[in-house]
């Protein structure tokens, strides 16, 4: 393959192809191993489906259903520019028999449209508004997989996983937030071998462009004296909009903002100081130099002192994660949570922070026993060691991939008791 991203080559064969293809995914069921004509995307993603466990003869499972699923898509990111979805592929969906779908970042559908036969079809496998598409509850597919990765991927024939999603070809492109970058979701199209053309990879992924610069025209643009919007989790600088302007600030100007907007009546030097450095013979000289060049960063009127304050409203991710907590809302929380605070930090108050909020996530997955979000953490950078995790996970589904990696973990921390949990 000349391009790895992209499925079938012109002027490839595409019965050969998927003869070589079910030949390969049969190998690698039952034996585990990945034969060469196999696109590297595609073995990874068998992989890590696998560790999943995701079975090849599994299906999807639907999590929303009627009025549920009618309130998540009217407030979901994404529904101000399904009209631009529909104009720019509604008709090329049709005339071709094919489905356009758009999932959010967990690979949950929240639209599929279309052809009606197509539909029809789709519909036998669960490829239905409301259904679960991750690529640890249906392994290797075009929208799950472009979430997982958070890039555009064409799937072909039998590179999906799960056997009866073996006759679709599908191209998938992830969508995110114009002003912080926030993964937001994919948009896919569906259908036949004719599909696996490079030109859908590009129609996709210029449609997911088009959302983009959509969605960047419906945002309004804050006044000054608006809320600032901190994006911090799974960051080491954090992504702030101020003012009409998307900042990426430094790692202590990160470690600052967290503190302070989570201090609405302010912090002491002295307080800061303790809450920011280890380090004892750090001098409040350093610290007062940061943070006048945190207020010139954020404007006149923003960072007011004695004590240090926010003059203005902060709304964070941590803070929406925390609050689909306390709900109760624990997918919709695992949704928002793209990973830990400030993970390279070590300022005392932000490893507190980050800790509690990662325990509370995951006493939260645990208890639930949900198996394809307790998959979606053990998947996760910050959750493949994460041996309570893989406990929960191995009773609710006792795979022999999860089982293998349970026993893994297990022997690891027997080796070495010491060892931190992530």
């Amino acid at each position: 393959m000349t391009d790895p991203w992209v499925a079938l080559n012109p002027g490839a064969d595409p019965v050969e192809r998927v003869r070589v293809l079910r030949r390969a995914h049969e190998t690698f069921t039952e034996a585990g191993t990945v034969s060469r004509p196999v696109r590297s995307v595609v073995a990874d993603s068998w992989r890590r489906s696998a560790r999943a466990g995701v079975g090849p003869d599994g299906s999807a499972h639907v999590e929303l259903t009627d009025g549920d699923l009618g309130a998540y898509r009217a407030e979901h990111p994404l529904a101000p520019v399904m009209p631009l979805f529909r104009e720019l592929m509604g008709t090329f969906a049709s005339d071709g028999e094919h489905l356009l779908a758009v999932c959010d970042a967990q690979g949950r559908l929240l639209w599929v449209e279309g052809h009606p036969a197509t539909r029809q079809k789709a519909d036998g496998m669960n490829f239905v508004p409301g259904a679960r598409w991750a690529e640890s509850a249906m392994g290797t597919n075009a929208p799950g997989t472009a979430v997982a990765l958070d890039r555009p991927v064409q799937v072909f024939a039998a590179e999906h996983f799960i056997r009866r999603v073996q006759p679709w070809t599908c191209a998938a492109a992830p969508v995110h937030d114009p002003r912080t970058g926030r993964l937001l979701g994919a948009v896919d199209i569906t259908g036949g071998d004719g599909l696996a053309h490079p030109h859908s990879l590009g129609f996709v992924q210029a449609v997911a462009r088009a959302a983009e610069s959509q969605l960047a025209l419906l945002a309004p643009i804050p006044a000054a004296t608006d809320a600032l919007q901190l994006t911090a989790l799974g960051r080491d600088e954090a992504l702030l909009v101020a003012g009409g302007r998307t900042l990426r600030l430094s790692r202590r100007h990160s470690e600052l903002l967290i503190l302070l907007s989570r201090n609405p009546d302010g912090l002491t030097g002295d307080e800061l100081q303790c809450s920011l450095y280890e380090d004892e013979s750090v001098t409040p000289v350093t610290l007062r130099a940061e943070l006048a060049r945190l207020r010139r960063l954020l404007g006149a009127g923003v960072l007011g002192s004695r004590p240090y304050r926010l003059a203005v409203p902060v709304e964070s991710d941590v803070a929406v994660v925390e609050r689909r907590l306390a709900a109760g809302a624990i997918t919709a929380a695992v949704t928002a949570y793209a990973g830990p605070l400030l993970p390279g930090s070590q300022a005392p108050a932000v490893v507190r922070l980050r800790r509690r909020l990662a325990d509370g996530l995951r006493a939260a997955l645990v208890c639930g026993g949900d198996p394809d979000l307790l998959a979606c953490w053990a998947q996760a950078s910050w959750g493949e060691d994460d041996l309570e995790v893989w406990r929960a996970l191995a009773a609710v589904r006792p795979t022999a991939p999860i089982r293998a990696r349970l026993a893994e973990l297990e022997a690891e921390q027997s080796a070495s008791p010491w060892r931190a949990r992530r």
